[in-house]
């Protein structure tokens, strides 16, 4: 049984564009998540901007001779029926084991997400076509390239279920953000509590390189103690007063 897709609030991709994904695990370990940083996954091309959106989650499981094989393209239960459910603005989360001799999705697949409007696709493994793909100009986050095809290594099994991809436990409509950094994971149900302290922290952490670019001295303003917080509320305040 799969899960439906659900729309991103155009607010919150729009401030948690303006936050990184350092920023964000930091904020997720205040909460108790330490867990959320996706292994492996680096962009395939090193001028993508932050993306933000909802999960849509693939699963593969290690190759069995009889059903690993090209004739499996063809079946309702493969990676190309799966392009044809994910909904615009989602980003694909696939599980590829960390499988790095065998490329899940090629160009043509890569093209196709592209043209359904998907955001970016992040994976533990590889893909293949490797120059055909960034001419699609998807946004990939992954492992890297590999010339083998899927069913060399891998058995797709399903999506918009639960998987582990890069170590990480992603269900679907988790939020992912990407950068260069990598890909960082926020659960659905922390969502609007994590996006405001994102952003208030990203809003300090301005406050305090400007203290730094000025000459000051790290202990006591990172992280800041009374005196500097009471600065900083004084700061906050005095923008916030300016931008009515």
């Amino acid at each position: 049984m799969t899960t439906e897709a659900l729309p991103l609030d155009p607010h919150i991709v729009q401030a948690l564009s303006q936050v990184t994904t350092a920023t964000l695990t930091t904020v997720l370990l205040k909460k108790g998540l330490r867990n959320v940083w996706i292994r492996g996954a680096a962009p395939l091309r090193t001028d993508s901007p932050r993306i933000v959106g909802r999960a849509f989650t693939l699963r593969f499981v290690p190759a069995r001779e009889d059903l690993a094989t090209p004739a499996s393209w063809a079946s309702p239960i493969s990676t190309r029926a799966a392009i044809e459910a994910m909904p615009a603005d989602c980003i694909a989360v696939v599980d590829a084991l960390g499988v790095t001799d065998a490329g899940i999705f090629g160009d043509i697949l890569c093209a196709r997400m592209r043209k359904r409007g998907v955001a970016a696709l992040v994976t533990d493994g590889v893909v293949r076509d490797v120059a055909g793909v960034l001419g699609t100009q998807l946004p990939v986050w992954c492992r890297g390239a590999a010339a083998p095809p899927s069913v060399a290594g891998l058995t797709f099994v399903g999506w918009q279920e639960a998987i582990s991809c890069g170590g990480v436990a992603v269900f679907p409509n988790d939020v992912i953000v990407l950068d260069a950094d990598g890909a960082v994971l926020i659960p659905q149900a922390l969502l609007a509590e994590v996006v405001d302290a994102a952003v208030e922290q990203e809003q300090q952490e301005a406050w305090i390189m400007e203290q730094v670019e000025s000459g000051a001295q790290l202990p006591g303003l990172y992280p800041p103690n009374a005196d500097n917080q009471a600065r900083y509320q004084a700061w906050r305040a005095q923008r916030q007063g300016g931008k009515r």
